[in-house]
């Protein structure tokens, strides 16, 4: 079974979770599960609202230019 490592501020035991267990716990939040860092062993994800996270990358983006 995939696991993830879980980060971020409404995660109150961060640490590697099975996949599933990952996205039931996205889900009672009301949140979606996002893949911050695909590469790390195990991935690296992060639940939290996935259009406040867009919005949160393109501004990022603007003040880089």
């Amino acid at each position: 079974m995939p696991q993830v490592r879980l980060v971020g501020e409404n995660i109150e035991e961060q640490g590697v979770y099975q996949l599933r267990d990952a996205l039931k716990l996205a889900e009672q939040l009301e949140l979606d599960l996002v893949e911050i860092s695909p590469k790390a062993d195990p991935p690296v994800c992060k639940i939290t609202d996935y259009s406040k996270f867009l919005y949160q990358q393109k501004k990022k983006q603007k003040e880089m230019k």
